[in-house]
């Protein structure tokens, strides 16, 4: 296997990255579906959570913009930290390709949620609370499992079958792969934590008001 570049292009991994998106789109299409699953209890607890969280982004100068900065980017290493190690281990390939499906599950269940309680309002909040970061994210997330799932091929074709072939170029790309998708990230998680909040000013005391009006 040539090794030099680490070929992540979409023209070589076709049928890769459509295996890693159709895993991300069956969990979101799961995770929307799961929404319809819930009790009334339920639907009413994360509707008080859903208003609370709206109305904090009434006044977004109250905000702790470098705190959610924080926690953002630590919950993305975390998940871009977990796919390398994933990867690297070759055995957690599976469990790699869970978390993709569990992003999807995530995703799905949060736009499934926002639309179920406020109508058309939720397609608006959709777009400017979710939409933005998550054309960073999904790419970035996609990106690293396709490299973490070609280093566990690499190992297994040429290093248990074959028995040749370098292990530290590959290791060092798919390192680099990592290392590059969480400085990505790194974008994703500023967005959320400096840009959102200005966004979603305009959606949040209208968001508040529809759900308080359900639940009263």
């Amino acid at each position: 296997m040539n090794m030099r570049p680490w070929n992540l292009s979409t023209r070589s991994n076709l049928n890769l990255y459509l295996f890693i998106g159709v895993l991300l789109l069956s969990g979101a299409v799961f995770g929307f579906l799961l929404v319809n699953a819930l009790t009334l209890d339920q639907q009413q607890e994360l509707a008080d959570e859903l208003k609370a969280y709206w109305t904090t982004f009434a006044e977004p100068s109250s905000l702790n913009a470098g705190a959610a900065f924080w926690d953002r980017f630590l919950l993305y290493a975390k998940w871009i930290g977990l796919i390398w190690l994933l990867g690297i281990s070759v055995i957690g390939l599976p469990l790699m390709l869970a978390l993709d499906f569990l992003k999807g599950v995530l995703l799905g269940f949060t736009v499934g949620l926002i639309i179920r309680e406020l109508a058309w309002r939720g397609v608006g909040l959709s777009i400017a609370a979710i939409a933005p970061q998550n054309a960073i994210v999904i790419p970035a997330l996609t990106i690293a499992s396709a490299s973490g799932a070609r280093f566990a091929y690499y190992i297994v074709r040429e290093r248990l079958f074959r028995r040749k072939g370098r292990l530290l170029p590959p290791f060092l790309a798919h390192s680099a792969v990592a290392l590059a998708m969480l400085a990505i990230l790194l974008c994703a998680a500023l967005y959320e934590a400096y840009a959102a909040p200005y966004l979603l000013e305009r959606f949040a005391p209208q968001a508040a008001a529809a759900l308080s009006a359900l639940f009263t």
